[in-house]
């Protein structure tokens, strides 16, 4: 009979997902991960760890499978936390869901699985694993979830071949109200439990004041850029190369020069990414405005009306060559050589059509139509299909 150890998380989804397993013939043991301990924090009674892991031990005694609690706050906080400040500091805006699932669950949890005798590691994501067959050997898919309203795949972007090796993920072709109405007929405590937010395992923080702890409050200016500035106009120039042309259309716009004016001040350009809007706290201007870069050395937010402001688009990103990451490794593209994909820049973000570059310096990733608030720090994912083939980190 093959172990699987069920990452418990006090949720409906790692309920469910245990219970299949079980349905299904495994011998299932549940484990709950406390991740961390600074309740000063979280937003009060938002998904403390305590009712959880209260959640996760109630299921685990409905099902009749072994639970303990192991505790991974050190391990937390130096891959994911201490690199969440790293980035910000660095005005990037890093993804810990996606860290989470590559450093912790996939990693850490994983180890501590394997030595408790597993076979595999479940969890309660919406995605499923299939796999092909390669000069004779097996290689493993990431495949998107069946429920397209939650499909989670974008999360696990970062997996590899042997972490997805070891994976099961029992719900990925269940939607959610399927899942909610097994929870249900099985009389499981988590049934009607609201999903949870914010950062994974930590519950809703106050991204400001969490950031304050280690990044220190510097007055800064707004400023607002007219979106009729002569630095939206793309040169014409023919480029030599394809990627010099690549690289002007993911470049950083310079805004030192544009005809702007100062808006307003924020408490540091580290607490703010593009794309936002909320807790600028400027007022009188037709639209709303929206960030359209952030300079941390200078310590400026730049700004622009509206959604359709040209400050936020740009068809291309770039992703340093260390930091391309292949799902399918033996889909990996050698210098020169392109792809046509579906990609997005974000979870939740419809798949957009795009090309593929691979250069000796990484991997540019163009796309059909312009996208909005691309991000450094964020990942970019590409499918074939339902296919999740690798990942990036934007730079």
């Amino acid at each position: 009979m093959k172990r699987v150890v069920v990452g418990l998380s006090g949720g409906v989804d790692s309920s469910v997902a245990a219970y299949l397993l079980k349905e299904q013939g495994y011998e299932v043991i549940g484990l709950f991960m406390k991740n961390w301990h600074d309740d000063t924090v979280t937003i009060s009674n938002e998904c403390p760890w305590l009712e959880d892991s209260n959640d996760a031990l109630l299921v685990a005694e409905k099902l009749g499978i072994p639970f303990q609690t192991v505790d991974l706050s050190e391990e937390y906080k130096e891959k994911i936390v201490d690199y969440m400040f790293n980035e910000y500091e660095q005005g990037r805006t890093p993804n810990p869901d996606v860290l989470c699932n590559r450093e912790i669950k996939f990693d850490v949890f994983m180890k501590i699985a394997l030595s408790l005798g597993a076979d595999y590691v479940a969890t309660g994501h919406y995605c499923r694993k299939g796999s092909v067959e390669k000069d004779g050997k097996e290689v493993f898919q990431l495949l998107a979830g069946k429920d397209d309203n939650k499909d989670q795949s974008y999360f696990l972007c970062q997996l590899s071949q042997e972490q997805l090796a070891k994976a099961l993920f029992p719900i990925g072709e269940l939607t959610k109200p399927q899942v909610r109405e097994i929870a249900a007929e099985m009389d499981l405590i988590t049934a009607d439990k609201k999903d949870s937010q914010g950062l994974c395992f930590i519950g809703k923080v106050r991204l400001p004041e969490f950031l304050q702890q280690k990044l220190q409050p510097k007055e800064g200016i707004i400023v607002e850029v007219d979106e009729n500035d002569e630095v939206f106009v793309l040169q014409t120039t023919e480029f030599n190369a394809a990627e010099d042309a690549f690289k002007y259309q993911a470049r950083k716009l310079d805004f030192s020069t544009a005809n702007s004016k100062v808006v307003g001040k924020h408490q540091g350009a580290h607490y703010f990414t593009n794309g936002q809007r909320k807790g600028l706290n400027v007022g009188g201007t037709k639209e709303p405005l929206f960030i359209i870069q952030t300079d941390v050395e200078k310590n400026i937010i730049y700004t622009g009306q509206g959604t359709n402001h040209p400050g936020l688009y740009k068809n291309a990103l770039f992703i340093k060559s260390d930091e391309v990451h292949w799902i399918r490794e033996d889909l990996r593209l050698k210098p020169n050589e392109e792809k046509q994909v579906m990609a997005r820049i974000r979870y939740r973000q419809p798949l957009e059509k795009a090309t593929l570059y691979q250069f000796e310096s990484g991997m540019y990733v163009v796309f059909e139509n312009p996208q909005s608030a691309i991000t450094e720090g964020q990942f970019a994912a590409w499918y074939d299909g339902e296919e999740l083939l690798g990942s990036g980190v934007i730079s």
